[in-house]
């Protein structure tokens, strides 16, 4: 085994040393991927990939045992993919998350909100015609690795677990057991050095039985010796016989570590098992147990050194609780820390997170002169040096993050700050991000947000949090499922008394129908947002609401409704002074006459639109109108002058071209994508 190993969730850890161990049943892995198998044997084409299955306890070597066999095997392969299926404390990670993260690192897009069956199936479609090695680490049942097989027998599956995976046909179990002892007495000479273990042979090789030649006991052993230069291996053996735990060899050897540590050590220690997935920084560290972070920063190598953690191999400093030694964590601390103690010490690390997400996102706010007055009056500690360093420290922590987040509303306890810290992730992520990038995550947090508003009786936050997962629903075409959700948030809005969720849900509701081609109900719906808006004398949405009662009107076919209507619109930008507005709306008239039937309407009004865009400077629009009127000049009669417009549109846009900056050209999030990330309920201070 080596000392320490790639983590299946993404995440390296870091360590070097060469595999110890295991060569037997190494050989009997290989071995296994080139056996036939029964579909074969029966003369069938395997239907789906090969699955090898690694079985064993917890700290018995079983990750590291299958990144050696990855290693070797990898380049028969044009890639691998990593994926680990349940977090440190043993919750099972769900199937849909799992695929989202593998199609991601294909490169392969998933839609929002989808579906466990459909990701899945996206997932096997980009893998058909693949020849990749998975590495499934720390599944938990069947179904997680079965969900998740390619259908094509090119790929290779190698599964970890700590039982078998029954249900899964044809797997190639591997059981493991203790190291043998030479192994064992090699890992415990890497901490050691050799002459402690040459000295006293006898007394090494008692230790590795008493260890029953467990990898993670054998570890600590040797990180407990490592911390004592002086103290021979007899002693450690002496340690160990004194203890009157009955329980596992890494349980009396870890109970030895841990009660060899100093106090703030020893608790530190024990309150990592609130970390969100088992992912520490020193940040978390600091708060969970109240100290400095340079304090934090130096116990959290000290544990590294002494086996109890893994550290990750990232920009920033992070660290991993190995799953052996989490449940023992969580039961010293579940035994030492009274209740009080435990539930501070999360608010502790859920507010240092809210601070920290506060802090990345303010430092992409350069122009805002609040957020950088906000942001000096940080501590030094979470200031973070540049945009790019805050956006390495998110995309480092998101994992952890979007667990905390999972985590503080299971609790049910610290719902305020729950909210507050989904607020400001929501935030964070789409400033760092975008809306496009950040989609996928955002949708599992709004639907953490409705579920707190849902217990505590929050109308408002729930409308909020189901606008927020409709729109993502209609992005990704799920208009029906948009539709049912616009209707909850109107409902949820008007119980709120809250105006501008049940505008936006009117409005919404009105736009759904419209993709769904119900034309009546979409205008009806429109007409019913701007009574609202003309009864709060909201003039521009009003105005922008008549255009969109005029565009249900042309999709149905009734051109008097929608030019009455645009031409309500351009009253309305006319007086609010909005000048692009009234370009637009011309524009869209122009269009409607001609679909009307009357062209020299059409180009009156077009060649008017053109003016109020020049006006606008909308180089585009201007652009796009000369060829309208290119076209309606053509149908006519006169292409001599519809030439002379294309010309003109061309030279418009090649001055834009020519003016533009590299990346100036880019898409630009519409302000409806701002407003759907908002989670409102929190305070401004935030």
């Amino acid at each position: 085994m080596t000392d320490q190993a790639v983590d299946a969730g993404g995440l390296r850890l870091s360590g070097e040393g060469r595999f110890l161990g295991r060569t037997r049943e190494l050989k009997e892995l290989l071995a296994d991927i080139e056996r036939a198998g029964l579909d074969t044997i029966a003369g069938r084409k395997a239907p789906r990939a090969r699955v090898l299955l690694i079985a064993g306890r917890p700290g018995s070597g079983r990750t590291e045992l299958a990144e050696e066999l990855v290693r070797q095997v990898a380049e028969r392969y044009d890639g691998v993919l990593r994926a680990r299926l349940s977090d440190s404390d043993g919750t099972p990670v769900p199937v849909g998350n799992t695929a989202r993260e593998l199609l991601a690192a294909l490169d392969v897009s998933a839609p929002a909100g989808a579906a466990e069956e459909d990701l899945t199936a996206v997932l096997r479609e980009a893998l058909a015609d693949r020849r990749t090695l998975l590495l499934l680490d720390d599944a938990v049942a069947a179904e997680q690795v079965d969900a998740l097989l390619p259908d094509t027998p090119e790929c290779l599956v190698v599964a970890v677990s700590g039982g078998p995976l029954t249900g899964i046909a044809d797997v190639r179990p591997c059981t493991l057991g203790g190291l043998d002892t030479k192994a064992a007495l090699d890992l415990l000479s890497r901490h050691t050095g050799s002459v402690r273990i040459t000295v006293d042979p006898r007394t090494a090789e008692g230790l590795v039985e008493e260890c029953q030649g467990h990898p993670a006991a054998l570890m600590l052993a040797g990180g407990w010796l490592a911390a004592r230069p002086k103290a021979a291996v007899a002693d450690l053996a002496k340690h160990l016989h004194a203890e009157s735990d009955e329980g596992s060899p890494l349980s009396r050897v870890f109970k030895l570590v841990h009660t060899s540590l100093s106090t703030p050590a020893a608790r530190m220690l024990r309150l990592l098992s609130l970390a969100p997935a088992g992912l520490v920084d020193p940040h978390t560290a600091s708060a969970l147990a109240g100290c400095s972070l340079d304090g934090a920063r130096s116990t959290l190598d000290d544990f590294v050194a002494l086996g109890l953690l893994h550290a990750v191999d990232s920009p920033l400093p992070q660290y991993m609780v190995p799953g052996c030694l989490h449940p023992l964590l969580k039961a010293l601390a579940d035994a030492r820390e009274r209740p009080a103690e435990l539930q501070l010490a999360r608010a502790r690390m859920l507010e240092r997170t809210v601070r920290l997400l506060q802090s990345s996102r303010a430092i992409t706010e350069t122009d805002n002169p609040d957020a950088r007055e906000k942001l000096q009056d940080m501590p030094r500690s979470l200031r973070f040096p540049s945009p790019r360093a805050a956006e390495d420290w998110l995309r480092v922590r998101k994992p952890a993050l979007l667990a905390a987040a999972r985590l503080a509303v299971a609790d049910g306890e610290l719902d305020t700050l729950a909210r507050r810290l989904m607020s400001q992730l929501v935030r964070t992520m789409v400033a760092h991000f975008g809306m496009k990038a950040a989609a996928p995550d955002l949708y599992g947090i709004h639907g953490l947000v409705l579920d707190v508003a849902e217990r505590r009786a929050l109308p408002r936050e729930k409308a909020a949090a189901l606008l927020n997962l409709a729109d993502l629903d209609a992005r990704t075409g799920r208009t029906r499922e948009a539709l049912a959700r616009y209707r909850e948030a109107l409902d949820a809005g008007r119980e709120a008394n809250d105006p501008y969720a049940t505008g936006r849900a009117m409005e919404s509701v009105g736009g759904a129908h419209l993709e769904l081609g119900d034309y009546d109900r979409a205008a009806d719906w429109f007409g019913r947002a701007l009574a609202q808006r003309l009864a709060r004398d909201e003039r521009a949405e009003a105005a922008r609401l008549y255009g969109r009662i005029a565009a249900a009107h042309t999709c149905a076919g009734r051109y008097g409704e929608a030019v009455r209507n645009w031409r309500a619109a351009l009253a309305g930008h006319r007086k609010n002074g909005d000048v692009a507005a009234h370009a637009r709306a011309l524009s869209e008239l122009a269009r409607v006459q001609e679909y009307a039937g009357h062209p020299e309407e059409s180009l009156r009004t077009c060649q008017e639109a053109v003016e109020w865009a020049g006006r606008a400077e909308d180089v585009r629009l201007q652009a796009a109108l000369e060829l309208r009127l290119a076209d309606t000049l053509d149908h006519l009669g006169d292409p001599a002058a519809a030439r002379l417009h294309r010309g003109a549109a061309e030279r418009l846009l090649g001055e834009e071209l020519s003016q533009g900056e590299p990346g100036a050209q880019q898409a630009v999030e519409p302000k409806q994508d701002a407003d759907a990330c908002e989670i409102r309920s929190t305070s401004a201070e935030d």
